[in-house]
């Protein structure tokens, strides 16, 4: 599986679930399944998701701002390889070597990929 396909189960798998209100069908078989996930825009608060993951942590992790702790707090491989791969797969045209304007531009571009798949996201986080 890809980087952000990894984000994306993540964040819209059981991890959304969890940060769902109950409802009837969240107790069915299918409701638990990936497959389940809503897949209209803004049906999935990843802010809320990703702030009760990261109280869940015992680290001060800032996911609203830096990529290597977004990808901590979902518990996934935050290294530079993994970080150049996913500017890879989004498809980064700036110097993979440079990783602070790299880090910057791949938190946009997966909170931007996140609303597009589904995900609620804070406007102040897709500029």
């Amino acid at each position: 599986m890809s980087v952000f396909g990894d984000i994306m189960s993540a964040i819209f798998g059981s991890k959304a679930k969890a940060a769902a209100p109950a409802s009837p069908s969240a107790t069915s078989p299918s409701a638990a399944s990936p497959s389940a996930a809503p897949s209209a825009p803004g049906t999935v608060d990843v802010a809320a998701i990703l702030d009760k993951a990261t109280k869940e942590k015992k680290q001060k992790l800032y996911w609203r701002k830096s990529i290597v702790d977004l990808m901590k707090v979902l518990d996934l491989d935050s290294s530079l390889a993994a970080r150049q791969q996913l500017a890879k797969e989004l498809k980064y045209t700036g110097d993979m070597k440079k990783s602070a304007p790299m880090n910057v531009w791949l938190h946009k571009q997966v909170m931007v990929k996140l609303a597009e798949n589904g995900g609620k996201v804070p406007d102040e986080l897709k500029h």
